[in-house]
């Protein structure tokens, strides 16, 4: 599946979210690594078959395999750090703030791509996913690399409008690959 038919997939009544499809596919103001490995990690944080095949597919076309797998993972490790991190932050306990993760995350030593790349990347999956604590470690880490806060914004918008694909797509009833043919 590509972009644009992923883009015939959006129901009319979700024009909106075709048009800014359409937009955030037209822009030009990330490196090809930067948005295309941004709107892979952001597909898989979305759970949508078809929203992760048609993006995959045209990140394959455009990006290392190296720099596949390191959205991929991501959006993995920043599943489980979401998940963890928000029951700290939201628990009455205080207790849990002190303790240790003990989540392995070697990866963030060493991602495979471009260490501002990756956290562009976890941010959009930690917005995707709702992690307070994990937006704003990885909007700090970005700043202090010198991200400016113009390239967050558009990395959320574009995680944003990727979630709002797959939100309207699965409300058309088209959720799997299969349905869409």
């Amino acid at each position: 599946m590509t972009i644009d038919q992923l883009k015939d997939q959006i129901p009319d009544f979700a024009r909106d979210v075709r048009l800014n499809l359409a937009s955030m596919m037209a822009d030009d103001t990330l490196s090809l690594q930067s948005k295309y490995g941004l709107l892979l990690a952001s597909a898989i944080a979305s759970h949508h078959p078809l929203v992760i095949a048609a993006i995959e597919s045209a990140a394959s076309e455009v990006i290392t395999p190296a720099a596949v797998a390191a959205a991929k993972y991501a959006a993995s490790v920043m599943a489980m750090n979401n998940v963890y991190y928000r029951f700290v932050h939201l628990a009455s306990n205080p207790e849990y703030k002190t303790m240790p993760a003990r989540l392995r995350l070697n990866v963030l030593g060493h991602p495979g791509v471009d260490r501002t790349d990756f956290e562009l990347w976890a941010l959009a999956v930690s917005a995707i996913n709702g992690c307070g604590d994990c937006m704003d470690a990885h909007e700090k880490s970005l700043r202090q690399s010198g991200v400016s806060s113009d390239t967050i914004q558009t990395a959320v918008r574009f995680a944003a409008i990727v979630q709002s694909v797959a939100v309207a797509i699965e409300a058309a009833g088209r959720g799997t690959p299969q349905a869409a043919e």
